[in-house]
């Protein structure tokens, strides 16, 4: 580094030194502020200044670790440079402050608790009874292990094995990796004793676009304990995308057979089917199969409002973006929806009505979306819409799952209210109506798992179970609790994690870390800790990725202009969840307080947005592991250690005082290393590297991110499937839009989505400045690429 330089981060990191103790928290970061300065040589400057503070008192800046070697020690004469050393610290600091205090309380009057959970599910993805027994459960996998067929199982619902029996085998299935393929739904025949019927709904192969919806029936002659002798009843080929197939499927009272398909996905190729009144895409459907005409394969029930002619004959209504899922309230036989949003809203239809249009792609939610002053051709008429009874925007959901309105009598009080959730934010809500004046009261069970909630199930006695497919977990909705007090900590000074007399400093058991490819957050600095219980150590997975114990805390903290503005700490609670709470700094810089949900403000010139903890889960996926930089390819490079002054691997040191439940055992060389976006090296690896860091916890298998992309570094271009694959959530008007088109960034979604403003930006969450240097290293890299592999 030039002389000037070194001058200008002296000056620079100086204003963070804290006088009581000498404790230095340099803010100059090179992945994060894109300053242009190398990490360790502006630590080297400054840190002698730190040798006076006590193990684990001061912080890294943003990205201290992996920085290309830059920690060379160097020096122009300003001051010692900072030492290296073949470990950053000598022994594992004694945490006896730092760890998960009790979740807040509740004010749901519901809860969930698991249960089943030796019951070996591989993504479930509906449970039902046979009516009049309740002495099992079945449940439909979407998967394609065996041989390209998705299965039913069933297992008792008292004291299960731990292996269910394989009952039915249905397909082939197109791929469970393929978007929303596989098995999606079944139901029982209400005269299930007589006929020994299972209703069906997959999406299969063949077809023109080789993805075809099936609807049909397998029978039962053993009471349910084998399946055989398929008949399909209504199939209809797909569109060529992945997602909004659908797939709900369902009996109402009146015994009709009710089946939602959504809109076939493809974003604008596709919002036509929103507004017609032929085909299946976008309907529920009603058709009767019992009283079945000759020569077909269902009937058509009287009162269908197109039965006889100005549309297709089987839909009971029409204008859904893709229903899932939907369920028949077995006391009043009224429908409710959840129907996947665009961009920002998320909706509940209520009560659905015979013959009503829901609005897709006119409105979404209670908002317009494309007006038939937009778009006659997709959205003929604003007449005549039916708005949904509640929303959610994109800061508190991402991808509704309808639910269930309770019916049973363990908890008297729930009876009548709904209970659904979300399927990218793993959240779950609460839904009544204000007896005196009818509004709509929406409430979050805030200490709810967090779980890729697919459908929410109901047993004969109309208990409700909640099931997640990626983690193949069953839960029960159960009364709550009274709530009792909120030990919660309120401020980030009583938490423990930090000095409590100066919150700026953190906690004695407090270990820094720093990470190669930093995720961008509005060009705030970043300090970085993980905190674990006495005794407890880190398992590294067969992908690199870091699995904490219970009692782990991870502390970030975020400033802006030289102003500490967030901190969060996300917490692995005893029960083995995940949490992450969000803490604002006061202007004054004395504390910060606890966040109850998100919060937008501007700071200096520029907006920030502090996530809600429903937020924090779905960023922090149980795909990704829940924590996001900790793995092996993040945290090996060097680091320098404020407390010793030693520029070390961070592996090696973390190895050496004892972190990790089993040693490396190889030299960190040969150990995955991501490099710095914005470092010297390959192009396609760095840029690799920053789509790892900043879009792969939602992209990738069984994420949160819409489509089948897995951006993870180690994946091979092919198995990104991302060049010149076709959206799933729309090509934003871009004429020939891709997810990535070589040689084209204005054309490449990954490009163009975290360039855009507003509701199309990626990523959605807390984020609305633009990382132009972060871009371009991405950009480049699209011009570079000639072709696919």
């Amino acid at each position: 580094m030039r002389a000037k330089a070194r001058i200008e981060a002296w000056k620079t990191a100086r204003i963070f030194v804290a006088s009581s103790t000498g404790c230095i928290v340099p803010t100059m970061m090179k992945q994060t502020g894109f300053l242009g300065l190398g990490v360790s040589a502006i630590l080297a400057v400054v840190m002698p200044l730190a040798a006076l503070a006590p193990l684990g008192a001061c912080g890294s800046d943003d990205a201290p670790s992996g920085n290309g070697g830059h920690g060379d020690g160097t020096n122009d004469g300003s001051s010692p440079p900072a030492v290296r050393a073949e470990f950053g610290l000598d022994s594992r600091p004694t945490n006896t402050t730092c760890k998960p205090a009790a979740r807040p309380p509740s004010t749901a009057p519901v809860k969930l608790e698991q249960v089943y959970a030796n019951v070996a599910l591989q993504a479930p993805m509906m449970m039902a009874q046979i009516p009049g027994d309740s002495s099992r459960w079945f449940v439909a996998l979407r998967g394609t292990t065996n041989g390209g067929n998705a299965t039913v199982v069933s297992f008792p619902a008292d004291n299960p094995p731990n292996a269910p029996n394989v009952v039915a085998t249905i397909g082939p299935v197109q791929s469970v990796t393929d978007g929303e393929g596989g098995l999606l739904g079944m139901a029982f025949h209400p005269r299930f004793a007589q006929n020994g019927r299972l209703y069906v709904s997959y999406l299969t192969t063949g077809g023109a676009n080789n993805r075809r919806s099936m609807v049909g029936y397998l029978t039962s002659t053993d009471n349910g304990k084998s399946f055989g002798n398929f008949q399909p009843i209504l199939s209809f080929d797909q569109t060529t995308a992945t997602n909004h197939k659908g797939g709900g499927i369902a009996f109402g009272k009146d015994g009709y057979l009710y089946l939602g398909f959504g809109d076939g996905g493809g974003g604008d190729d596709t919002f036509k089917n929103g507004q017609t009144k032929t085909g299946f895409f976008s309907k529920l459907l009603r058709i009767d199969v019992d009283n079945v005409p000759q020569g077909q394969t269902y009937g058509i029930p009287d009162g269908n409002p197109f039965k006889n002619g100005g549309g297709e004959p089987a839909v009971f209504a029409y204008g859904f973006r893709n229903p899932f899922r939907f369920s028949i309230d077995r006391d009043s036989n009224e429908i409710w929806v959840g129907d996947v949003g665009q961009n920002v809203w998320e909706e509940i239809d209520a009560k659905i009505k015979i013959g009503a249009n829901y609005g897709w792609p006119c409105r979404e939610g209670l908002h317009d979306y494309m007006t038939d002053k937009t778009n006659p051709d997709h959205c003929p008429s604003m007449i005549g819409l039916t708005d949904p009874v509640t929303e959610h925007k994109h800061d508190g959901s991402r991808s509704i799952t309808g639910g269930v309105v309770y019916r049973g009598k363990a908890i008297p009080d729930f009876v009548g209210s709904y209970i659904y959730g979300d399927y990218a934010k793993q959240d779950i809500w609460t839904l009544s109506f204000d007896p005196s004046t009818g509004a709509v009261q929406d409430t979050q069970i805030s200490d709810a798992p967090a779980g890729s909630w697919v459908h929410f199930a109901e047993d004969n006695d109309g208990e409700v179970y909640a099931v997640s497919l990626n983690d193949g977990r069953v839960y029960k909705v159960v009364a709550a609790a009274p709530t009792g007090p909120n030990t919660f900590p309120d401020r980030l000074s009583r938490t423990g994690c930090v000095d409590a007399s100066d919150p700026k400093k953190p906690g004695a058991g407090l270990v820094p870390y720093g990470v190669n490819s930093a995720l961008w957050s509005d060009g705030a600095q970043k300090e970085r800790y993980l905190a674990l219980p006495d005794g407890k150590q880190i398992t590294i997975g067969q992908d690199g990725d870091f699995d904490f114990p219970n009692g782990t805390v991870l502390v970030k903290t975020f400033s802006l202009g030289g102003k500490r503005i967030e901190t969060r700490l996300f917490m692995r609670h005893d029960d083995g969840g995940w949490a992450g709470y969000t803490y604002e700094w006061l202007d004054d810089q004395s504390d910060a307080v606890l966040l109850p949900s998100s919060k937008s403000k501007v700071v200096g010139a520029q907006p920030w947005t502090y996530p809600s903890r429903s937020d924090c889960v779905s960023c922090h996926s149980e795909a990704a592991g829940h924590s996001l930089g900790l793995e092996l390819g993040q945290l090996n490079g060097d680091f320098t250690y404020p407390s010793t002054n030693r520029i070390s691997n961070q592996l090696k040191t973390l190895d050496h005082i004892g972190l990790f439940a089993t040693a490396l055992g190889k030299p960190v060389d040969e150990l995955a290393k991501y490099p710095d976006p914005l470092d010297d090296g390959a192009l396609e690896a760095r840029a690799r590297s920053y789509l790892h860091a900043n879009c792969s916890n939602c992209h990738r298998p069984d994420g949160p991110g819409r489509g089948n992309m897995d951006l993870r570094f180690a994946s091979s271009l092919a198995d990104v499937k991302a060049c010149n694959a076709s959206p799933s959530a729309g090509d934003l008007g871009i004429d020939g839009a891709k997810l990535l088109v070589p040689g084209d960034p204005a054309k490449s979604l990954i490009s163009v989505r975290p360039h855009s403003p507003g509701a199309n930006r990626m990523p959605p969450i807390a984020s609305s400045v633009v990382d132009d240097k972060g871009m371009a290293v991405v950009d480049d890299w699209i011009k570079s690429l000639t072709q696919c592999p």
